[in-house]
């Protein structure tokens, strides 16, 4: 891709998007200095909230930007639905083991959103935009739940698990939409953004 001379920033630390990014067979530096604290509040519609982290992120960007540069942040939210008398949920990262297996527990034998906002930045303009992906899981036995979680210690993974890790070998059963935006990072959409940059 011809960046006609600008310099990539890739403002997130996590290893899927570097790895995801990469693939675009772009040149990019990460940088994770930001002064962003992220909390919403309990009126904020599910729906919002990767984009109010991800518009933070950047935002909270540790200096200004300069005239050659673009940054990416990006924010990925593991949303369950409200089903029957039980209220919708972000699932976060896991707090701890009992945590992660209620998670997974949750997930277990129902569909779920995994919605990712990306933030691409320059100091003329800004754009935003989410991707979401319906995730279908298979009814997981305390055992696969424990395995997974025990083996693979998904503590820093939104709705404790990872697709490409065991528990998405063994218990995904089908998906509507990007996988790579599941893993944490829609890059189609980010190369489709940065040709219009």
């Amino acid at each position: 891709m011809d960046l006609k001379g600008k310099h990539i920033i890739l403002g997130s630390g996590s290893p899927r998007r570097r790895e995801l990014l990469k693939g675009l067979d772009i040149d990019f530096e990460v940088d994770t200095n930001n002064n962003f604290k992220e909390c919403f509040g309990p009126e904020t519609p599910y729906d919002n909230v990767p984009v109010l982290m991800s518009e933070g992120k950047s935002e909270g960007f540790h200096r200004p930007l300069k005239e050659d540069e673009i940054l990416i942040t990006a924010d990925t939210m593991v949303i369950l639905p409200p089903l029957g008398a039980s209220p919708g949920e972000i699932l976060g990262k896991p707090r701890d083991r009992a945590d992660a297996i209620r998670m997974l527990q949750d997930l277990s034998g129902r569909s779920h959103h995994v919605t990712t906002a990306v933030t691409l930045r320059s100091i003329r303009k800004k754009e935003t935009f989410t991707a979401t992906t319906e995730v279908w899981f298979k009814s997981l036995s305390h055992e696969e739940i424990t395995y997974y979680v025990d083996n693979y210690k998904p503590f820093d993974k939104a709705g404790a698990y990872a697709i490409q890790e065991w528990i998405g070998h063994i218990g995904i059963t089908r998906i509507e939409g990007s996988y790579f935006n599941v893993v944490g990072f829609p890059v189609q959409r980010v190369y489709e953004a940065l040709q219009r940059f």
